[in-house]
């Protein structure tokens, strides 16, 4: 594989950083990932064991409800156990997807619950 130099704005840049896992990611990891380009070989997500016993299933919605904000946030388990946001991003892990919808540390596993208002941690605990 043959590589090239781009250019990036700051913009661009800073959501790389966000979507980066650290000392894991490089921006070239993150766009690959980003644009799907490694989905044959992806790892499964955090939520693939909550499908594996049918504790979620794929295309399940999960909501945020930052009530004191007024905020929701909507995301869809994918067949992976990834979470996929409203505006098509992909998640491994709950509390990532906090990160990337509200751009603070959550922990997703008690924030993001099912339409009837389970919480991750609770569907969890079952496992």
């Amino acid at each position: 594989m043959s590589a090239h130099t781009i250019t990036v704005d700051a913009e661009v840049f800073e959501r790389l950083q966000r979507e980066a896992q650290p000392l894991i990611d490089t921006p070239n990891s993150v766009l690959r990932r980003l644009l799907a380009l490694d989905s044959t070989t992806a790892r499964p997500g955090a939520l693939a064991p909550l499908l594996e016993v049918g504790g979620l299933r794929p295309g399940q919605r999960l909501i945020w409800r930052r009530r004191n904000l007024g905020q929701e946030y909507h995301a869809h388990v994918t067949a992976e156990g990834h979470l996929q946001l409203d505006d098509g991003r992909v998640c491994d892990s709950p509390s990532g997807a906090c990160d990337v919808v509200a751009h603070c540390k959550v922990n997703g596993w008690d924030a993001w619950r099912t339409d009837e208002g389970t919480s991750l941690s609770v569907l969890r605990g079952r496992l």
